[in-house]
């Protein structure tokens, strides 16, 4: 038989310091993946510039290859118009410039979605920390409703034991101290889980010894 102990909800969230630095943000799996496709579309777009270039074997024989880079250039009849790469190259109908566009474009929209997802991350955070400001208020005036209750229940308890009061009055108190009990340990449930939701938005937490050094 599994035998959990019985303990006490009452412990705060953790303590979030001031000043958190942004960089935390940057370990986040979301924010790393798209940081590294704009890498990839930026040598994507390297890639499509170098297909410009012609793509012949200098040095060789056959007629239609120097055998020196000096008379690359001096053999237009057989580099420039001849050469079956060269004229592929220059005479692709466009296609190696719609794929420089098309890598252009590529990068264009990955650096949008990198954007998009470093400010959904700050707003995540953001509103995190703001909904542990506020549970930490509500807590602290639900605080005061509970022990006002309980400050009514001992009052009721000593009336009753004197006779001056029925037990139905000590029931209806205790009725609302046990609400207000409740209400205390809902507002620290809820502010537990907004400092688990903040360590996720922060991608790990916020303790700035764990970020890579560089």
């Amino acid at each position: 038989m599994v035998s959990i102990p019985e303990e006490i909800l009452n412990r705060p969230p953790p303590q979030i310091p001031l000043g958190l630095p942004s960089t935390l943000i940057e370990r986040r799996p979301d924010v790393a993946a798209t940081e590294r496709a704009i890498a990839a579309a930026n040598e994507q777009i390297g890639i499509s510039k170098a297909a410009f270039f012609p793509m012949l074997t200098l040095g060789g024989t056959g007629g239609f290859v120097s055998t020196s880079l000096a008379t690359l250039f001096s053999v237009p009849s057989l580099f420039w118009s001849v050469g079956p790469q060269l004229a592929a190259t220059l005479f692709d109908g466009g296609l190696r410039k719609g794929q420089l566009n098309l890598s252009k474009d590529a990068y264009d929209a990955s650096v949008a979605i990198y954007r998009q997802t470093v400010l959904t991350a700050f707003q995540q955070v953001e509103d995190q920390l703001s909904s542990l400001r506020i549970l930490e208020q509500e807590q602290s005036v639900q605080e005061e409703a509970r022990k006002a209750a309980q400050e009514a229940v001992d009052i009721a308890m000593a009336q009753y034991r004197a006779g001056t009061a029925d037990y139905l009055a000590v029931i209806v108190l205790q009725a609302a101290l046990l609400q207000a009990e409740r209400q205390v340990i809902d507002i620290l449930t809820r502010r537990l889980t907004a400092s688990v939701f903040l360590i996720e938005a922060l991608g790990g937490g916020w303790d700035t010894s764990q970020l890579p050094s560089f």
